[in-house]
């Protein structure tokens, strides 16, 4: 699946939930039954910088995809970055670099963040890319 559906897949999943704040809920709860890096992973190498919430970012190239996990000291931004990881993981690093994730604005959920938020989830975006340059 390329990533633009991926990104129609997200938008019609969560678009039918009309409620903001319930949209939010779901994006959290989404995440908050995914696995948690072992404490060896939540490594300074591995955290992400510009993120005022602690989250660290995994990555695995094999295969010609970048596999993605993520973990988050805060359930609102475990799911955020949770929701932008399920985006770029097992994806082709070239693919990665180009796709911007749109999603979070056709779902309104960028004009529903703190400008914090958003710059957070900006960093996670900017080391995605950078994982994936790496596999070029």
């Amino acid at each position: 699946m390329s990533l633009a559906e991926k990104q129609q897949a997200l938008i019609d999943d969560l678009a039918v939930i009309d409620n903001r704040q319930e949209r939010l809920s779901v994006i959290v709860d989404r995440f908050r039954r995914a696995a948690p890096l072992d404490a060896a992973e939540k490594s300074d190498a591995n955290r992400v910088a510009g993120c005022i919430s602690a989250v660290w970012l995994i990555s695995e190239f094999r295969d010609g995809l970048l596999h993605l996990r993520v973990d988050a000291d805060s359930p609102m931004v475990k799911g955020l970055v949770g929701l932008l990881c399920e985006l770029y993981d097992a994806a082709p690093p070239a693919e990665i670099v180009v796709v911007e994730p749109v999603f979070l604005d056709d779902l309104g959920l960028n004009r529903d963040l703190s400008p914090t938020r958003r710059n957070g989830l900006a960093a996670v975006r900017a080391r995605i890319r950078q994982l994936a340059r790496a596999h070029l």
